[in-house]
């Protein structure tokens, strides 16, 4: 039982600093598109703040989007394959 726990324990920390590793990357994948977006394409007449506002604007709607929820998925699934395991392993 106490295997059990300190794998619960140990994994949940692996997975943790797993989920902020992607988050921190997928977010600055998004904030480098955002930004080579409007380099390619600046509207006229707009300066270096029109220019942050856009990118926040972006960040910010990136957040409400599916992605960071997909990211989550780094919880469950390897849970899941544990149970699983788990309970093929005790099958009888």
């Amino acid at each position: 039982m106490i295997a059990l726990i300190r794998l619960a324990v140990v994994s949940f920390v692996l997975m943790t600093v797993v989920y902020f590793l992607v988050s921190i990357y997928s977010r600055s994948v998004r904030r480098e598109k955002l930004e080579k977006r409007w380099d390619a394409e600046p509207p006229e007449g707009a300066d270096a703040a029109a220019r942050d506002a856009y990118i926040e604007q972006g960040m910010q709607d990136y957040q409400s989007g599916l992605r960071p929820k997909l990211i989550l998925l780094v919880y469950v699934i390897p849970a899941v394959f544990v149970i699983g395991a788990l309970i093929v392993t005790n099958w009888n």
